[in-house]
């Protein structure tokens, strides 16, 4: 990405184009279903979901798209990740291929359940 400080994700999203931009909407849209009510927000320069604290962060990248479900995120769905290129707190989903909804949906409904357990809410 470019040295922009992004203040909004709409202005994240205005530098976007081709199958990347596709790909990151469609990311995006899989987020707000799985997580009704989430606050969108810039953090670490890039577009994050906050519902009783941060959520998960996701970016794009000139071969992939980064998902930051966090370690926990990323520790529960091992396996499911294991096709993945991964590390402890990310994933890349690359961009010639399609985007695994349903795994993301559940990763996203598991980040809702922990900030829940955490926040008492």
């Amino acid at each position: 990405m470019s040295a922009t400080k992004f203040k909004t994700v709409e202005q994240y999203f205005g530098t976007l184009s081709g199958p990347a931009k596709a790909m990151m909407v469609q990311m995006r849209e899989t987020i707000r279903n799985a997580a009704p009510g989430a606050e969108e927000v810039i953090s670490y320069n890039i577009p994050a979901f906050k519902l009783n604290g941060l959520l998960v962060w996701y970016a794009a990248y000139a071969h992939h798209i980064g998902f930051y479900p966090t370690g926990s995120g990323i520790e529960a769905f091992t396996k499911e990740l294991a096709g993945y290129k991964s590390s402890k707190g990310a994933v890349q989903f690359p961009i010639d291929q399609p985007l695994p909804v349903r795994l993301i949906t559940r990763i996203v409904k598991f980040r809702v359940a922990v900030n829940r357990d955490k926040s008492g809410r």
